[in-house]
Order: C-alpha cells, then structure tokens, then sequence
C-alpha cells in the first residue's frame, strides 16, 4: 500500500472512492457536508430516508454520485457526535476498511481528519487511519495461493493547510508503525519448517542492511557455550536447528546515550519438548516466535522514522521439542547468570531462554529493558485476549508504558510481581524451580524474569494471548509492535 497527503477542496478532489465520516441525529461531519453540498444534499436524503443512521461502525456505499470526479463515497458513522472515543474511531475505520476491499476499488481517498474526538489531533488521526486500513487489508501470500487479492492499492488523506503538517508527521509514523506490523506478521505467519531460527537470523541481517544506522549479529551456539548460557542452550538441544542469539543495535542518538534494550522471546516452533503439549491447536505454536518478530518490527518502524535513540534488539531463537537429548523434568540448568534452575515442565522453555538473554543484556549498560514473549496460557486465563499482560520492577517504566498504550490503543494491564510469589519458585534442588505450580502463573513466570534482571529498570509484557487471532481468521495480530513504537516516539520526543 502507498500512502500520500494532499491539501485540497472536495470540488477538486479526484476519487476513485473517498471515505466520509457522519454521526448520529443526522449530523455530519464538515467534508460530509460539503460532499453533500456538492451532490445537491444527497447524504442528507439518505440520511434522512433511514439508509444510514450513522452508528459507529455503520457504513453505507453510494455507488452513483452527480459528479464525475468523485465515484464512489463510503459514509462512515462515528456514533452520537462528542462522545466518540478512540476504539471506537479505530472500529469504525476497520469497518470502512472492510468495505473497501468488498469493493474491489484501487485507490481511495479519506476525509477522516476532521472527525471531532478529545485528545486527538489530525496527527494521531492520520496515524490510526493508516494503521488500521494497512492492517485490514494485510494478507498473508507466502505459501499459498490467493485468488481474491486485495485490491487496494493506494489511500490519500485529505486535509487543509492547517492540519497538513500535523498530518505528516502521523502518516510518517502510521506508515512506519504500519510497516512494523506488516513484518511480524509475516514473520509470525510463516511454518515452522521455514521460519526456523536460522531464517530469523538471516531476515534480521536483511533488515540490518536495509537501513544505516542498523547494525546486527548472530551469536552461535558455540558463542553461548563460551558465555554460560546453560539455560538458553538446554531448550534447544531437542532439535536439529541450531539456536541463534539475534543482536541488533540501532544507533540514533547520542553515542554516549545509554540504549534501551528491547528483548523478544524467539521460539520458532514450540512442542512442549519431553511435556509434550496436547496435539490439537499444536500447529499454532508457530506463533511462540512472536516476541522475537515484534522486535524486528518495532526496529522497523524506529530506523524509518530515523529516531534520535540508542536501542538493542536481542532475539533468543530456538526451538523446542521432544529428543533424546531434550531436557527432561528433573534436570539442573546453569544460567549464565550462575543460578541453578530445576526444570519442572519441559513447555516452561521461554524463560529459560529470556532469562540468559536478560543477563547478556547487562553488557549494554541499559537505560531500561523491555521483553516480549508470548510466556504463558496462564495470562490468557487472567487477561483473556484484550490487554497484554504489564509486569516490571520500576513504576516510571510501567506507567510510562501504560501511557504509551493508551495512546497507541495497544493495550496493557499491570499485573504484580510481589515478593510472596518467590515461595512457588523454591525448589529442593535448584535456586529456582522453573514454574510455580498452578496459581497466578503468569506472575510466577515474570517473578522467575525479575530475578535475571535486578541489575537495571526493566519490564516484561506477557503477549500470549494479544498477539495471535484465534479460530477462523487465525494469524498474528503484529502486536505489541504499536505499543512499543509509540514508547520510542515518546522517549525521543522527550
């Protein structure tokens, strides 16, 4: 998709479809109502003959219009007028999105700008408008065939010279955010007996070479020999695809700046290993590589925005299943960090690799870190699949994250990780058990995280069950890609 701005009148606007926004009582929006002056008050008969109320989400297309240069027009209702808030803003651009590809149209235009909601300006509102239609009409093409592609080829944003710069400056950091997302889930997307992790390494390279200021390495199995990750190294020795440690260093800033450090749980394929995971749903497990996508898209969207930041992107890769030479429950790990770790469930793999990749992460000198991992079923059952889950050890980072999310509508909930939780981690044998039985499993699991990354201001986002659609339209969400990108914006702003 191609994106643009143009500053221009309706009477001059040439559309193949053009986006309009009205709301309820038959109130419209000032383009609507210029639109319809132009169309000698045709919106308003429509309106008025009970075609459209102008719910949010409602939409209505008009196929034939008395003027040439515009030749579709989709309303686009925003609810009752001064009540509209930003999911619902959001909602009922992805149901103009819908309409569009029904349509079949290849270039559109979006007079959206001017739609009246608190707190948002036509920067935010440029933003989202390119965020959702590009995530509507994602399409994944990779390993079939598509015989309904989606048409939809290029969308102008309609604006005035007031709001123009505004406007830029959100399609600059939409389509950026957009592009983001589009990675991951083409990265999330893919099979396991492709995305392994020697691909994700490669894909991280090419993206390194795509942009200057993007450096990357792969770290290889025998390098983590060398650095005691005995932790990451013991999830994959149950496959015959070596693990990788990704490390990226995006350079912006300051050279003295100390770097925010952005960590993605990178498991390209996860069976359970010996704790085998029951086999129905099993092939979604494709998706435990999600973190680790998120991280090259956010490092997408942060090198074409040029942010004047210093950030690290580390991706542990690997995969985990069942062998001879898997780990078996029982067995006594060595991290890297020089904790003992007894295995207690073999499909409680993710913080054996984090909590090694945590511990590199010291090398940096951090100003903050920040994991994403899709860690544990346990914060589906707590948070189900609207906000992620918000664990960290520093209350600025975590608002600071909370205020980002709210912003990005990308949300998160902060859970705790009080000290009564460490009782479920003791183990006879080990410093650590690595699960904590039953009860509040997700905040065993981030209590478990916290103890690999006391040295530096860190926070962990549980994405298990925000970054991945489920049923019919299964398939990753690109999730928390909004999130984190509009935490870097934020920081370079700052």
């Amino acid at each position: 998709m191609d994106y643009s701005i143009e500053s221009v009148t309706l009477d001059k606007l040439q559309s193949e479809c053009l986006l309009v926004g009205i709301y309820e009582n038959q109130q419209l929006s000032p383009s609507a109502n210029a639109l319809d002056g132009l169309c000698d008050g045709l919106i308003g008969k429509l309106i008025a003959r009970g075609d459209i109320k102008g719910k949010n989400a409602e939409t209505l297309l008009i196929n034939n219009l008395p003027i040439e240069h515009i030749q579709r027009v989709v309303l686009v209702g925003f609810g009752e007028h001064g009540k509209l808030t930003r999911k619902q803003f959001r909602k009922a651009l992805a149901a103009a999105t819908k309409v569009l590809k029904d349509s079949k149209v290849k270039n559109a235009s979006a007079a959206l700008l001017d739609i009246e909601l608190a707190q948002s300006d036509a920067e935010w509102l440029a933003r989202q408008i390119v965020e959702v239609i590009n995530d509507g009409v994602y399409q994944y093409t990779s390993t079939k065939q598509c015989d309904d592609k989606v048409q939809l080829q290029t969308l102008t944003l309609v604006t005035n010279d007031a709001n123009q710069a505004l406007a830029e400056t959100g399609l600059a950091q939409g389509i950026a955010i957009a592009q983001g997302m589009a990675l991951t889930k083409q990265l999330a997307d893919l099979p396991g007996n492709i995305c392994t992790p020697t691909y994700l390494a490669e894909q991280a390279l090419v993206l390194a070479g795509q942009h200057d200021k993007l450096n990357a390495e792969i770290l290889e199995e025998s390098d983590m020999e060398r650095l005691g990750m005995g932790a990451f190294l013991s999830v994959s020795r149950g496959s015959r695809q070596p693990a990788k440690l990704i490390c990226l260093e995006y350079q912006g800033g300051d050279e003295h700046a100390k770097p925010i450090v952005l960590v993605g749980k990178g498991l390209t394929f996860d069976a359970g290993g010996i704790s085998l995971k029951p086999g129905a749903g099993m092939d979604e497990m494709k998706y435990d590589m999600c973190g680790g996508a998120s991280v090259l898209g956010i490092l997408r969207a942060a090198s074409m925005l040029n942010l004047k930041l210093n950030i690290v992107g580390l991706i542990p890769s690997s995969e985990n299943l069942p062998d001879g030479a898997a780990n078996k429950p029982g067995d006594i790990l060595t991290s890297m960090a020089g904790k003992t770790i007894e295995v207690l469930n073999t499909d409680a793999e993710g913080r054996l690799i984090l909590c090694d990749t945590l511990t590199y992460a010291k090398k940096y000198d951090p100003d903050v870190v920040i994991d994403m991992a899709t860690l544990t079923g346990a914060c589906i059952v707590a948070l189900g699949r609207v906000p992620s889950g918000l664990f960290g050890n520093d209350d600025k980072l975590c608002n600071d994250l909370l205020s980002a999310s709210e912003t990005a509508c990308d949300l998160i909930w902060r859970m705790p990780i009080w000290e009564e939780y460490q009782e479920q981690l003791k183990s006879n044998f080990a410093d650590l058990a690595n699960i904590g039985g039953p009860d509040g499993g997700s905040i065993t699991a981030a209590v478990f995280l916290s103890k690999f990354a006391e040295k530096y201001r860190w926070a962990h986002i549980d994405i298990a069950g925000t970054a991945w659609r489920t049923g019919a339209g299964k398939g990753a969400t690109g999730r928390p890609v909004a999130l984190l990108s509009q935490y870097l914006i934020n920081r370079a702003a700052a």
